[in-house]
């Protein structure tokens, strides 16, 4: 590779459709990739080791303490260099433990992204996912990584920073497309990762993705549920078995394109997760979004953990105009969800397990 050619990768962001949060239980997830929104990465050689700061999303040069401190207060601590540089560690760490052998030199990484933060779209790992298939190509080490595998090295890096998260979200973003996912716990112990299976994108109707400009921070949510389940707290244990269930029927129904049945199993999915996790820590603006939705008859529910709101309008056209106005009165955006086809290379798919039989 010259010193004038770059590799350049671009990782879309993600819907959690049916049996989320169970990933992060041992349950069953069903997700997409969403092509409304993106994160691109890109690697370029040079004599040196650089992560390059984006512009907007890593300031270091503010106006006044006033604007420092507003934008803390706005944004977080956040931005892509970290994540860019946790997943450089991750993955030299991979592959020194495997033997893999890591000819290429020193890059510059830069990053951009138009995922809107704290909406639940995955915006964080997709950067990592962008970086990661860079270092693949840029390595040629594709084919001594597994598919199944690159999710938790994508989880890896995040949990190096903290990031409370499943690996549902990785899996929908390495794969692309309309995924399956058993994370059964004989699995996870043994493998480390789960069973992945691949659907058509055509067994999804139209769907509708809402969004509020500024949603409330994604990463808090988990935090009681996650130790109640720790603890043996008989509800949350049955909830959570209960919502990766939906998962596995939500599969059937798609299958057999029972889209009434599908929409009862979206709402069923929210209406669990929201006895298990309580109205204050969901938040009074993502259960609006929800409930905008749910007024005209639309089935809905989170995308992640909250931010954004995955809608189905099961009568059609019409249904969907009074979900645009609804969207529009209350102040949220409404978009068409874009579902992007999977996207592995030949040499990813030489690289995977061979498929779990469709039941």
């Amino acid at each position: 590779m010259t010193e004038s050619s770059f590799i350049e990768h671009k990782s879309f962001a993600r819907v959690g459709l049916l049996g989320n949060p169970s990933d992060v239980y041992f349950g069953r997830t069903i997700s997409f990739s969403l092509g409304n929104f993106w994160a691109i990465v890109r690697l370029e050689p040079s004599k040196d080791l650089i992560i390059q700061p984006h512009p907007t999303n890593d300031l270091v040069q503010f106006d006044s303490l006033d604007h420092l401190v507003d934008r803390l207060q706005n944004e977080g601590y956040y931005g892509g260099v970290r994540l860019l540089m946790a997943i450089c560690k991750v993955f030299y760490k991979y592959c020194k433990e495997n033997n893999i052998e890591l000819n290429g030199g020193n890059f510059t990484l830069s990053y951009d992204t138009n995922i809107p933060r704290q909406t639940g779209l995955s915006g964080s790992s997709a950067i990592v996912c962008a970086a990661l298939n860079c270092f693949l190509d840029f390595y040629n080490v594709r084919h001594l990584i597994k598919v199944e595998v690159r999710p938790n090295l994508i989880l890896s890096a995040e949990r190096e920073l903290g990031i409370v998260a499943g690996l549902q979200d990785r899996v929908a973003q390495v794969y692309g497309g309309l995924v399956y996912m058993d994370f059964d716990k004989e699995s996870m112990d043994k493998l480390g990762y789960g069973k992945y299976t691949p659907m058509e994108i055509d067994l999804l109707p139209p769907l509708y993705l809402i969004y509020a400009e500024n949603p409330s921070d994604s990463g808090k949510v988990h935090s009681t549920v996650r130790q109640r389940w720790l603890n043996g707290d008989e509800f949350i244990i049955s909830s959570m078995a209960e919502v990766a269930d939906i998962a596995l029927e939500g599969r059937t129904a798609l299958l057999k394109k029972d889209y009434t049945k599908f929409a009862e199993l979206m709402n069923r999915n929210f209406d669990i997760r929201r006895r298990m996790f309580g109205d204050d820590a969901l938040g009074s603006m993502n259960l609006e979004m929800v409930e905008v939705a749910r007024r005209i008859g639309a089935a809905s529910k989170f995308t992640g953990s909250g931010g954004a709101v995955i809608a189905y309008c099961p009568d059609g056209p019409s249904q969907v105009k009074l979900l645009e106005d609804a969207c529009r009165e209350a102040g949220f955006i409404i978009q068409p969800a874009v579902v992007v086809p999977s996207f592995l290379k030949d040499a990813d798919l030489k690289t995977t397990c061979p498929p779990v039989p469709s039941s």
